[in-house]
């Protein structure tokens, strides 16, 4: 199986590069159509928009991944480059796609029908996640699609948080900076997802992200790699929802 990725960012090229099967890896082309305009070229710009054909690709894990400066990300680049092989991985890098926030509902939508794990990676912004994946979760996770009367499409998928912090861990207590362990700012992440009728992961969490080690970010990006290979493997066994393949067959 050829895996569907394309990653903007890193060390991967700057131009534009559409991904097998839709969806674009890198920034849009200097001369994309403003937001006005868009919608007429979603189609060219993002890709096909049959989610349900079967000779659609196998996206099992789909990355949100969402980094305003993802060329400046040491821990994330890290984490993104440790994962990035894995058969049936889909990176979509939102501020790269998206850096006017007009984001195409439709085909983020598609990306999810594809997907039986959703990760949503990040650095951690005021205790929260960054603009433009909130703008994502109103935008993308509407009513009566993900929740609300119909709104079923990502029940019984995994959702894994995958987040890091400036601060050490010890700054997440009561003598701390932060006042509040880590786990005070973990329910509206994990309410959303689980709002949405999804399956909700422990999170991945790593601290320190600007000053850790280089064998603690080695050990954060292999325990990275080896969650995701857990639940590809517990989705390829049957637990949980079913493959797309099998949606797409009707099976």
């Amino acid at each position: 199986m050829t895996p569907f990725l394309r990653f903007a960012g890193g060390d991967a090229p700057r131009q534009p590069q559409l991904a097998p099967g839709g969806g674009w890896g890198d920034a849009a082309p200097a001369d994309a159509p403003t937001p006005r305009g868009r919608a007429s070229e979603a189609r060219s710009r993002h890709g096909p928009r049959d989610p349900w054909g079967k000779l659609a690709p196998l996206a099992v894990i789909l990355v949100v991944f969402a980094h305003p400066y993802p060329d400046r990300s040491r821990a994330n680049r890290a984490a993104i480059g440790a994962v990035r092989d894995l058969p049936g991985l889909e990176v979509r890098s939102l501020y790269d796609l998206y850096p006017d926030f007009a984001i195409d509902v439709e085909v983020e939508q598609e990306a999810l029908l594809r997907a039986d794990v959703v990760v949503w990676q990040h650095p951690m912004y005021w205790y929260s996640v960054p603009a433009l994946l909130k703008h994502w979760f109103d935008k993308v996770l509407s009513r009566g699609w993900a929740y609300g009367e119909g709104g079923t499409a990502l029940c019984g998928k995994r959702c894994l948080w995958v987040t890091s912090t400036g601060a050490g861990a010890e700054a997440f207590t009561a003598a701390g900076m932060h006042a509040f362990p880590f786990e005070s700012f973990v329910p509206a992440v994990q309410q959303t997802a689980r709002f949405c009728g999804m399956v909700w992961e422990e999170p991945l969490v790593l601290h320190a992200a600007h000053h850790v080690s280089g064998t603690d970010l080695d050990a954060h990006v292999q325990q990275y790699r080896e969650r995701l290979q857990a639940l590809a493997a517990g989705i390829d066994a049957g637990s949980g929802a079913r493959p797309y393949r099998e949606r797409a067959e009707g099976a």
